[in-house]
């Protein structure tokens, strides 16, 4: 049975991927800061029918955690086969970049970028096993310079100091990991799920989560001839 690790996986985007990897017959590894919260979304799952669904307790700034998450996840597979660095967070708002505090935009690289990195190490030897290791790194559109230089863009006044360089500095560790990784069978992508519903944009989104949970799971289960090092959304790549 092939197996998968979530980050940020108790609700929204993360629980709807969940859903979505249950049935495709993945053991499902919830990684949930709050155990507790853990234990709620798990039986919750199994009482609407899914099953496989495994809470790992996992704060992704607290290393400790992460060790302790390692020798969980170690005790149900000697592998596993695929990581969605989801979780997330936008930080205090506003962030004008003038005058935001800096202690916010460290708050949310903490989270956003070193927390998947350090998950992303920490797991590797678990990946290395797969046959087919699958990292997928939940970015946004936000984090394109390209189209924050397009007055047309949609997201164009979004301007924030912290949220978006966040996940840009994600999509360069994107690119970096995967050129290191480049002749194994790794494949590593970062995955724009849109701006979807969710009580992280207090439910303004217009996307809905089973097709961003649908886009992240085509890209955690690419085959060997699927790419590596792209930035996609469900229109296709996107610009850096």
């Amino acid at each position: 049975m092939k197996t998968v690790l979530i980050s940020g996986a108790n609700r929204g985007i993360g629980l709807e991927t969940a859903k979505q990897f249950s049935r495709r017959g993945y053991t499902v590894f919830l990684g949930i800061r709050n155990y507790d919260n853990g234990l709620k979304a798990a039986e919750d799952l199994r009482n609407a029918g899914y099953e496989n669904i495994i809470p790992v307790s996992l704060d992704i700034r607290d290393p400790q955690s992460l060790n302790d998450a390692y020798r969980n996840i170690l005790q149900y597979s000697p592998s596993l086969d695929a990581l969605i660095n989801n979780a997330g967070i936008r930080g205090q708002q506003p962030q004008p970049p003038a005058t935001v505090d800096i202690d916010i935009i460290k708050d949310i690289f903490d989270t956003n970028l070193f927390g998947a990195i350090r998950l992303t190490q920490a797991m590797m030897p678990l990946l290395e096993k797969s046959k087919n290791p699958r990292i997928v790194n939940v970015s946004s559109e936000l984090a394109s310079l390209t189209l924050h230089d397009n007055q047309d863009w949609e997201f164009y006044e979004f301007k924030d100091a912290g949220y978006g360089p966040s996940k840009t500095a994600l999509n360069a560790y994107t690119v970096m990991l995967a050129y290191q990784l480049r002749d194994s069978l790794f494949k590593v992508n970062a995955v724009d799920p849109g701006y979807t519903a969710t009580e992280f944009n207090g439910y303004k989104g217009a996307g809905d989560v089973s097709d961003a949970a649908q886009l992240i799971l085509k890209y955690a289960t690419l085959d060997k001839s699927g790419p590596t090092g792209q930035f996609v959304s469900n229109h296709g790549q996107l610009p850096w």
